[in-house]
């Protein structure tokens, strides 16, 4: 399989949104890449390139492109710092809007490669995770991963109205939500909380999924709180879903 990976520009109406694009030969669907605070680094790049290597075409959006378009924080406190301060000045309602024109952008101009008329898929990490849930809301949204979204249970990006996990009734498709049971950033109230909320969804269509053992960015290589196991089998699943539904 021959997969292209580029940095690429997506135009929403405030802007040009940069973004990194993975694309196999002949895509079975496509999934959108919500990064952590830290940026579309390097880490970032590959679950797109790693999603590509699966047949999903891939594309992690900036999610700070308004403040800091090119973003590349290191795993440190300054780099934690950094991305906290651009993570705070980032609204839900922007970010469905980027998520609506991500989706436009594919299915319009990659039409060639069967993506117009296919579900879509979204992933995020950390604050991304957040904003996976929140982009679950969207129609074009068919099945969302949050992995370790902390703080949906008590606030909302930008502020203002209800938190982010009371939106979840109004999600279409799927929703599964990764946590870890030594996340410092998610207390048990919260992860209570998340784990009632997907239960009262109708049917099976959402999951909580609980690593035990694993601690906040789990999923990364390029943390500290990495754990192999923990990783492996979020990866797994995120593919289950995404075979399931897309």
């Amino acid at each position: 399989m021959t997969i292209q990976a580029n940095w690429t520009e997506v135009l929403t109406p405030e802007g040009a949104m940069p973004a990194w694009w993975a694309r196999p030969d002949a895509p079975r669907a496509a999934v959108l890449v919500l990064p952590e605070v830290f940026g579309v680094n390097g880490w970032v790049r590959s679950v797109a390139d790693r999603l590509a290597e699966q047949g999903y075409a891939a594309l992690a959006i900036s999610t700070f492109w308004r403040t800091a378009p090119h973003l590349e924080a290191g795993y440190n406190e300054a780099g934690l710092a950094l991305g906290r301060e651009h993570r705070d000045q980032v609204k839900a309602e922007q970010l469905r809007a980027d998520v609506a024109a991500a989706a436009a952008w594919m299915q319009q101009h990659h039409s060639a490669d069967g993506l117009a008329h296919k579900p879509l898929g979204c992933v995020g990490f950390c604050f991304g995770g957040h904003l996976a849930m929140l982009a679950a809301t969207l129609p074009v949204i068919a099945a969302s991963c949050d992995f370790y979204g902390a703080r949906v249970s008590t606030d909302r990006p930008g502020g203002g109205g209800v938190p982010t996990l009371a939106d979840v009734p109004q999600i279409p498709g799927r929703l599964w939500c990764f946590c870890g049971d030594q996340d410092p950033l998610m207390p048990p109230k919260e992860l209570s909380a998340i784990q009632q909320a997907l239960a009262a969804g109708p049917g099976q269509r959402h999951r909580f999924l609980m690593a035990p053992g694993a601690g906040h960015g789990y999923m990364c290589e390029a943390r500290s709180d990495f754990h192999p196991e923990a990783s492996a089998a979020g990866w797994g699943a995120m593919l289950q879903l995404f075979g399931e539904a897309l």
